[in-house]
């Protein structure tokens, strides 16, 4: 028996269940465990609760869209625009990072470098 290494679309559907999962599992973690969003929200961010929910929404949304064929495209844009727009959270963590000291620096950045990679795998997996 030969080995047949998986083909691009193979990657894309095992692209498209992680990214569902992660999503999906981020949003709902939102309503389970608010607390730990609003540790970590700015101050100048207005109505943090209330964003916290919408974001947790918007995150379960958009996980369920990237399984479905014809939402694939728009739920991987909204999830772009959502990680871009709680960007300024990984900032401020790394700004005040006395506010958390179970968490290293080291973890901090990393949390922050994280972004861009989420970014490029929901574009190459839904949008492109």
């Amino acid at each position: 028996m030969t080995y047949v290494p998986p083909t691009k679309s193979r990657w894309q559907l095992i692209s498209w269940l992680l990214l569902s999962l992660l999503f999906v599992a981020a949003g709902v973690n939102h309503f389970v465990n608010p607390g730990f969003y609003l540790k970590i929200t700015p101050d100048f961010i207005p109505w943090p609760l209330e964003l916290i929910y919408l974001s947790g929404v918007f995150e379960v949304l958009g996980g369920v869209g990237v399984l479905i064929t014809h939402l694939r495209r728009t739920a991987g844009w909204g999830l772009i625009g959502l990680l871009i727009a709680v960007s300024p959270v990984h900032f401020d963590m790394l700004q005040h990072s006395d506010n958390f000291p179970e968490v290293s620096t080291g973890a901090l950045i990393a949390r922050l470098l994280l972004q861009p990679l989420l970014i490029a795998w929901v574009w190459w997996a839904a949008v492109k």
